[in-house]
Order: C-alpha cells, then sequence, then structure tokens
C-alpha cells in the first residue's frame, strides 16, 4: 500500500480546487484545522520561489475524538494531511494521507479500525472530485 492516495484534476484551478476539496470534505464530517501555503511561508522565511503548494489539515472530530480514546498519544498524527498542489504542467494534483499506513507503526486494533474508516471517507472524497 502507498501512504497516500492522489488525484490529478486537470479541470480545475488551484484556487477552485481548495474550494472543491474542502466542500468535499466537509461533507464527510471533516474540518479544517491548518491551512499552510507552503509557497508563501518558503517565500517569507527563504526568499525560495516554489510552486503553489497548500497543506489542508483536515479533521472529522468524532473520529478524532474515538481515536484519542483509543490511542492517548495518536494526537502526534493528527490531523489528516490533504496536499493540493499545481503541478510543473498547470494541472492541481490532490494529494491525502492514508491513515492506514500512516497508523502501521502503533500497534492497536482499535485504532486501524478507525484508521480504516477514516480511510474509507477519505477515498470517498478524493472519488467525488
Amino acid at each position: 500500500m502507498n501512504y497516500y492516495f492522489n488525484k490529478v484534476l486537470s479541470s480545475l484551478s488551484f484556487d477552485e480546487a481548495i474550494i472543491r476539496v474542502t466542500e468535499e470534505l466537509k461533507k464527510e464530517g471533516f474540518g479544517i484545522l491548518t491551512d499552510i501555503d507552503v509557497q508563501q511561508t518558503l517565500k517569507n522565511k527563504l526568499d525560495v520561489d516554489f510552486r503553489r503548494y497548500r497543506i489542508l489539515g483536515a479533521c472529522n472530530p468524532p473520529f478524532a475524538h474515538k481515536a484519542l480514546l483509543a490511542e492517548p498519544k495518536i494526537g502526534l498524527m493528527l490531523p489528516c494531511n490533504v496536499v493540493i498542489e499545481e503541478n510543473k504542467d498547470g494541472d492541481v494534483e490532490i494529494s491525502v494521507i492514508n491513515p492506514l499506513e500512516s497508523m502501521i507503526a502503533v500497534d492497536n486494533d482499535d485504532l486501524k479500525q478507525i484508521a480504516k474508516e477514516i480511510k474509507n471517507k477519505l477515498e470517498i472524497v478524493t472519488g467525488r472530485l
């Protein structure tokens, strides 16, 4: 298995993709806790030019609560990151963390079941894009 799954959205602009991804995540109960503009951060901190690249930290509160009850330190691996980036050809690519793979280091069967449910929701989101 791969640690992420992705989809190229050649029909959407970068800004449209951010809006669409946020809307689709919301339909599955996710909110955006963090929004990191990597392009702007690298420009401000290092004076480096970088392609458009955003990291959205998505959280589904009921599942986050279940995960924290199952594994108290799992907050170290939350939220679920979604990357929206503009490729060299101008297409926009969405990459989503595979929670099953990111949780593989944690030996907790309850957590694995929760990660499986979250993965299914994130795959639904990606499929609708």
